[in-house]
């Protein structure tokens, strides 16, 4: 199925998970936050299958001023 990360259009498997792409894709473990369809999720929530034509969004926090 096809989705979209961070405006790049990418195929993944039918059972894949938020958590599961955050980890093949090498997003940090801890200091970040995701939105599917524009709805920020909570940690939690992150067990969830992705369905065909999602749209993620991950936003990484960063230091400094």
């Amino acid at each position: 199925m096809t989705i979209t990360v961070n405006d790049e259009v990418i195929e993944v498997d039918d059972a894949t998970t938020i958590e599961g792409l955050l980890e093949t894709r090498g997003f940090p473990d801890k200091g970040i936050a995701v939105a599917l369809d524009w709805s920020v999720l909570p940690r939690s929530e992150w067990d969830r299958t992705l369905a065909d034509g999602a749209r993620v969004e991950v936003v990484t926090a960063v230091q400094g001023g």
